[in-house]
Order: C-alpha cells, then sequence, then structure tokens
C-alpha cells in the first residue's frame, strides 16, 4: 500500500492523464458541457411562460438557474463512470498496479478531473444564465458557501460516479446508471415549486438530498432566508461522499482480484 504522499503523487498525476483523455474526448465533453445550456434555454423560453413559482421571482430564470447548475453537476460527474469503466475494462488498471500504485489514486485523478470538467461547465452554465437575464444578489459571504454547497456536491457525485463506474461491467451500463443521477433534480424544487407536485410526491420531493442543496444555491445566490438547508445539503454531500469513497474502495478490490 502506498504511503499518503505517494498517493497524493500518484493522485496528481492520473488527474493529468484523466483530463489529456478528456481533451481527445471532445465530443462527450462538448455534450456534458451543452446539454445543462440547452436544457436551461428550453425551459426559460419554451415553458418559462406558463410554469408558475408563486410570485415570488421576477423572471422563471431567475428560479431555474440553481437547478441548471446542480443538472450541470450531474451529467458532467456522468462521464466519471463510464471513465472509470472504460479503465477496468481496457486493462491498464493492471499496468497501474504493475507499477505499485494504489486504487485510491487511480480514483482520485478520476475524482479530481471530473471536478475541474465541472467547474469549467458550472462556469458556463453560469455564463449564460447571466446573459439571458439572470441577475445574483449574493453577498460575499453568500458567494463563498454557494462555491463550497456546489464545490461539495461535485465532489460527492464525481466519486459516487466512480463507484458506479466500478459497478458496471460495461462503459455503456455505468452510462445507463448516472442517468438516475440525473434525474433526481426533476422531482425537486429545481424546475416548479415542490407545492404544485402531487401529494404523493410531495414527501419525496421535500427530503431527497438534491431540494436542499438547490434551496440553498437558490436562497444564497439570490440573498434570500435560507435556513438550515445549507448545512442539509452538506451533510447529505459529506454522507454520499463518505459512503462512496468506502464503497469504491471495496469494489476496486473486489474487481481487481
Amino acid at each position: 500500500m502506498s504511503d499518503a504522499p505517494g498517493i497524493l503523487t500518484h493522485a496528481t498525476v492520473l488527474t493529468g492523464r484523466s483530463l489529456l483523455v478528456s481533451r481527445r474526448n471532445v465530443d462527450a465533453v462538448i455534450t456534458s458541457m451543452m446539454l445543462p445550456v440547452l436544457l436551461m434555454l428550453i425551459f426559460v423560453y419554451f415553458f418559462g411562460g406558463a410554469i408558475d413559482t408563486g410570485g415570488a421571482y421576477d423572471s422563471y430564470v431567475m428560479y431555474v438557474v440553481p437547478g441548471v447548475l446542480f443538472l450541470c453537476a450531474g451529467f458532467g460527474s456522468a462521464t466519471t463512470a463510464v471513465a472509470v469503466s472504460e479503465d477496468m475494462k481496457g486493462g491498464i488498471i493492471d499496468r497501474f498496479r504493475s507499477l505499485d500504485i494504489d486504487g485510491t489514486s487511480i480514483l482520485a485523478g478520476h475524482v479530481v478531473a471530473s471536478t475541474v470538467r465541472n467547474l469549467v461547465s458550472t462556469t458556463l452554465v453560469f455564463g449564460v444564465a447571466v446573459l439571458i437575464g439572470f441577475r445574483p444578489a449574493a453577498t460575499p459571504a453568500g458567494w463563498l458557501a454557494v462555491a463550497a454547497v456546489l464545490l461539495a456536491c461535485i465532489v460527492a457525485l464525481s466519486w459516487l460516479s466512480a463507484a458506479i463506474g466500478l459497478l458496471a461491467r460495461t462503459p455503456e451500463a455505468a452510462g445507463g446508471f448516472t442517468f438516475f443521477m440525473s434525474f433526481l433534480p426533476y422531482p425537486s424544487s429545481a424546475f416548479v415549486p415542490v407545492d404544485t407536485m402531487p401529494g404523493w410526491l410531495h414527501g419525496f420531493a421535500e427530503h431527497q438530498p438534491v431540494t436542499p442543496a438547490i434551496e440553498s444555491l437558490r436562497g444564497l445566490l439570490l440573498d434570500q432566508p435560507v435556513g438550515n438547508t445549507p448545512w442539509l445539503a452538506l451533510t447529505w454531500a459529506a454522507g454520499t461522499l463518505v459512503v462512496a469513497v468506502a464503497l469504491s474502495r471495496v469494489l476496486f478490490r473486489t474487481r481487481t482480484r
């Protein structure tokens, strides 16, 4: 087993490798970046005029942007599952293990690269949102809190995607499994208020992990009261991260026996 400095060094090198691989898969990167932008434009210009958000927002774009930012993180993380699955299928893992590279370093390289890609994609989505009318009113402390919540969610989703990539036997299956992560923002407050949903859906929509993250981002960006939702969002992210890291380590040992 490698020591901590060795793991950090290996993870840094493998992060560079994952980013280089991303550069060669330009179509996948562009898709993960552009799909959230397209969805935001569709919701704002096609459906926004028909969606009632309770009159608390000047326009629908002011309501929907936080949900799209989270959706962006989900789409970006999905590529991590596919990349990990491709590594497991392609045999490169055997080469890494022959060099005494710990599995944690390999997965961490994928996760850090995913985080970088997600941050670039999130910046693009936010820039387009500003161009079409989104006007944030966050305080400096609010911006820091937004960054903390977004970063925590991105890292947690990326590690969860890495675990899914180890669980899936093919890259195609890995991509299919991550659909569920991309689906979670829909039964939440991302695109419509929870109160407008059928009663039987309220309980799930209010208490699933995506809702406090989106409510935190919306409140912080618009300088509205957020209560304890940022702490709930960070708690969900931390719990997901702990489970995903532990599961990834177990699955990696199982797959490479």
